[in-house]
């Protein structure tokens, strides 16, 4: 059966790097130790004043190109996934195609916050699994929050860095059991109001009084229960061995949001799953949202631990709260 298989992966980050001691000068309190303890952020990257979400993903998307021996002629179509766009409109990934002389590429972003590139994954399996025409389809997720954070705000700017992942999918004749193989798109529109950039949409337009309540930066409005993505993490999780049919303990890699390495342990032992199997690297760049997955199985790969054959899962979760779950056989 034609499938989409894997056929690269990169990533990219900017070259500033923040480290905690930035917070503790700035916030004029120990904010490392805590860092450290209880998230394992040690440091992060920021873009420089020139730099945005299109030029991180540009960057990812030439050594996934490169990687991959496939000319940007070659591809069908781009998908970006960034709640950070280069503008409201037109779309980045129409940037990026222009970019990168893609001139046979379609394209669109979509926005599914932190579970958008996972989101963007099975949107791009499907176009290969659905119609002939696509062959190479090039999935982006890009990430600039730095752009958006308030600077005294202590639960925001720790947190949030930047940072571009990308994969190209490619079709495969016959492909047996590699390439896609199921995926789960959830959503609790409950906790909609609960995190989010509020200003800068057709509901807020941005204005003064806006911008000295920080409206348009990103705020944490309400805490979210702490139980919440590792109960779902795992309830995705056996949602897709059942579809698949295997078990948590088959799967080889699990690539998942990384806000809280707390929470990726907590899922992997209600797996009864060792927790090395989970790529984690929020130590050195903090957390990159819809880029924070395929960073971390881009670094997975360069450090040669994806074999052929193995069995990855990708789960995503992002405000809306929106939730996002892949499996891949490589």
């Amino acid at each position: 059966m034609r499938n989409a298989t894997i056929a690269s992966i990169a990533a990219y980050a900017p070259e500033r790097v923040v480290t905690n001691q930035f917070f503790n000068d700035l916030l004029g309190e120990d904010v490392d130790t805590w860092l450290r303890e209880n998230v394992h952020i040690h440091e992060r990257r920021w873009c420089r004043p020139d730099e945005s979400t299109a030029d991180l993903c540009e960057r990812a998307a030439r050594t996934a190109l490169e990687r991959a021996g496939t000319l940007a002629t070659d591809l069908d179509l781009i998908v970006v996934s960034t709640d950070t766009p280069e503008y409201i409109s037109p779309s980045t990934a129409a940037v990026l195609q222009h970019r990168l002389g893609a001139s046979r590429a379609g394209t669109f972003d979509i926005n599914t916050a932190c579970a958008g590139f996972v989101t963007a994954l099975d949107i791009g399996a499907k176009y290969i699994r659905a119609d002939e025409r696509y062959r190479h389809v090039l999935i982006i997720g890009g990430y600039a929050m730095s752009k958006y954070l308030n600077m005294q705000d202590k639960k925001t700017v720790t947190l949030f860095a930047d940072g571009a992942g990308a994969v190209l999918l490619r079709a495969e004749e016959n492909a047996g059991q590699r390439g896609f193989l199921a995926c789960e798109l959830r959503t609790m529109g409950e906790y909609s109001t609960w995190m989010g950039i509020y200003g800068g949409g057709t509901h807020q337009p941005v204005n003064t009084e806006m911008m000295a309540r920080h409206e348009h930066q990103l705020q944490f409005v309400r805490k979210f229960p702490k139980e919440l993505n590792p109960e779902t993490w795992a309830d995705m999780t056996q949602t897709l061995c059942t579809r698949i049919g295997t078990t948590p303990a088959e799967v080889q890699h699990f690539f998942i949001t990384q806000i809280n390495i707390n929470s990726i342990w907590d899922m992997l032992d209600r797996l009864g799953v060792p927790r090395e199997r989970a790529t984690t690297i929020m130590h050195r760049y903090g957390y990159t949202g819809s880029a924070c997955i395929p960073m971390a199985f881009n670094e997975a790969w360069e450090q040669g631990r994806i074999k052929p054959g193995d069995l990855c899962f990708f789960i995503g979760s992002g405000g809306g709260l929106a939730f996002a779950s892949a499996a891949f056989r490589m």
